[in-house]
């Protein structure tokens, strides 16, 4: 199968790091493609960055359509533009924190997040309620480090989300911890072996359930809300979408 790990951002080096990380949980068979837009933010930190960022992860699905992608991975935490993605195709799209959190319920009746920052923190609340797993989760936390200082400075971020994922083991009472940046794909073990608890990472979890979903012959419903968009003119810069028919 040919999965699709769509990086929202245009940090390449980010890209790859995700797609490192999602081709050594990937089955034999499984062909990892990691793509970031051409245009758009650096990093992910707010609504903002999520509206635009979502033009290019649509523009990724249907250029992954036209080239036979059998699945989709959103890799940003805050799932930008999930939706319209899944109207773009048949094929399976998944996002890597509705990934984590279903991962993590499945392995603890409680979870704690661990992200960057503390705005994105709030949206990460939104979308457990959304899912419906605010239930599940106990609290949300933030290292407070800029996404890209995962790149740029991976040692001090990497202590940094340790001490606050120690926080969340001795003070939320959780069964697991789920990381809430894409961009902390390779640091899973490492995390787990220093806390001591599970950590589900999204990317990771999202790459083993589209493998599922494919295998179970699963595809993006077409009937009701999800259904292609209707073609119809559009304007302006994105004039080359008027009409559009998708199958």
């Amino acid at each position: 199968m040919d999965l699709r790990v769509i990086n929202p951002n245009t940090t390449a080096g980010m890209t790859a790091t995700i797609g490192a990380a999602a081709e050594r949980i990937a089955a034999p068979g499984t062909r990892i493609t990691a793509v970031n837009p051409d245009s758009g933010p650096v990093s992910i930190e707010s609504h903002f960055d999520e509206a635009i960022s979502a033009v290019g992860v649509t523009e990724e699905v249907r250029r992954g359509e036209a080239e036979g992608a059998d699945a989709y991975i959103i890799a940003c935490f805050g799932d930008p533009g999930l939706l319209a993605a899944r109207e773009l195709t048949r094929a399976p799209v998944i996002g890597i924190a509705e990934a984590a959190f279903h991962v993590a319920s499945l392995v603890s009746t409680r979870f704690s997040i661990v992200t960057t920052l503390g705005r994105t923190g709030i949206i990460a609340e939104h979308l457990l309620a959304s899912y419906g797993f605010t239930g599940h989760c106990r609290r949300v936390r933030a290292a407070e480090i800029p996404v890209l200082d995962l790149e740029e400075n991976g040692d001090a971020a990497f202590e940094r989300i340790v001490a606050e994922c120690c926080r969340a083991r001795d003070a939320d009472n959780i069964g697991a911890i789920v990381l809430g940046c894409g961009g902390m794909a390779d640091l899973t073990a490492r995390i787990s072996d220093a806390v001591g608890l599970p950590v589900i990472e999204g990317v990771t979890a999202a790459v083993k359930l589209a493998e599922a979903l494919v295998g179970l012959g699963l595809q993006t419903s077409k009937h009701g809300d999800l259904a292609f968009p209707r073609p119809k003119p559009f304007t302006g810069r994105f004039a080359d979408l008027s009409d559009t028919r998708y199958e």
